[in-house]
């Protein structure tokens, strides 16, 4: 799909921005000199600017235009935060159209029993593989293979996964506060944790810093109880940590595709190729809690731990629901409701 010219030069000017181009507390051109400098009309260059300030690389200052509030290095540094009184936050969101769903699923059942009753790949059949590996890479900048995806049967399948497969790393770390089930799921499968205190962007930089935690479980978009969304700085904070300690970071992304901003949240897996990042969604907010149907992402250099440690596990999702959410993905029909809903939580209802 091709960019819109506010997103090509909110592309090009977050691009100067995390490369240092414009650097922490820089002002950026004023409107007109970017009009000018780019050759665009003065409503793209303040869509740009909007989009830029909602995901917290730039702020406005009446009366000296837009200064850069990205920077890297917050948590190497174990700079200290001051914490933050939190009050639980409540994800409201539109339902999916029953209408379009049972559409998709007439559709699948037209294939024949010798299409839906067929057993599934151990990771999900290629089908639905395929179709998210492109979904994510036009919806999100997420250059993913199929073969890095598994399909489960919603996130606290994948949890426990997980903990299988890097219960030997050591200690996870958990935001505090968050949400309690993925605790509890980690306890189960003999884990031990670590509770890092939250500040008003995410794990304050000190617990991190003095953190023992091998593993870092982060909720970066909306984490829950709190509400809090990371900025763009912290993001790439844990990014560093996880480069720096060798460790494995495990990305909580439920829900981030209704984020307030024209476009989704960038992901950490999408940031940085070479750390580990361990990346989790379902699509139990996106379509439905009764589904219960997740996916988890794993950097290639995972890919064989995981067969060796949980590999033989048969898929825990039905063919039937996974053609059924192929279809949605392929005929667009879960753009569209992720577009939809966006547009009014924008408009306030």
């Amino acid at each position: 799909m091709p960019k819109t010219l506010y997103m090509k030069l909110y592309t090009t000017l977050k691009e100067d921005i995390i490369h240092g181009v414009y650097p922490y507390g820089a002002k950026l051109p004023s409107k007109r000199v970017l009009v000018q400098e780019y050759q665009v009309s003065m409503m793209t260059v303040e869509h740009a600017l909007n989009i830029l300030k909602m995901e917290g690389y730039i702020d406005s200052n009446p009366r000296s235009g837009f200064v850069v509030i990205y920077k890297e290095g917050d948590l190497l540094n174990g700079e200290q935060e001051k914490p933050v009184q939190f009050q639980e936050a409540a994800l409201e969101l539109e339902a999916f159209p029953y209408s379009t769903y049972a559409k998709a699923l007439r559709k699948v059942l037209s294939c024949g029993p010798q299409a839906y009753l067929r057993k599934p790949e151990k990771k999900g059949i290629l089908e639905l593989r395929t179709a998210l590996a492109k979904y994510l890479r036009r919806a999100r900048g997420m250059e993913v293979h199929p073969s890095q995806i598994i399909i489960g049967s919603g996130a606290t399948y994948f949890y426990t996964l997980i903990a299988f497969m890097l219960a030997k790393e050591g200690i996870f770390g958990l935001e505090n506060p968050g949400y309690e089930k993925i605790a509890s799921t980690y306890r189960a499968a003999g884990v031990q944790i670590e509770w890092l205190e939250m500040g008003a962007d995410g794990i304050q930089a000190s617990a991190l810093a003095q953190s023992k935690a091998r593993v870092l479980h982060i909720t970066p978009y909306h984490s829950y109880p709190s509400g809090i969304s990371a900025s763009p700085s912290k993001r790439r904070a844990y990014v560093e940590w996880a480069l720096a300690n060798d460790a494995i970071i495990v990305e909580d992304d439920y829900a981030s595709e209704f984020a307030l901003t024209p476009k989704p949240f960038d992901t950490l897996f999408s940031q940085e190729q070479d750390a580990k990042i361990i990346y989790v969604n379902t699509f139990s907010k996106t379509i439905s809690p009764s589904l219960r149907v997740a996916y988890m992402i794993l950097p290639k250099s995972l890919l064989d731990l995981y067969e060796e440690k949980a590999g033989f596990y048969s898929c825990s999702v039905s063919t039937i629901s996974q053609m059924t959410i192929t279809e949605l993905l392929e005929d667009g029909s879960f753009e569209r409701h992720i577009n939809r809903v966006r547009r009014l939580k924008r408009k306030g209802g």
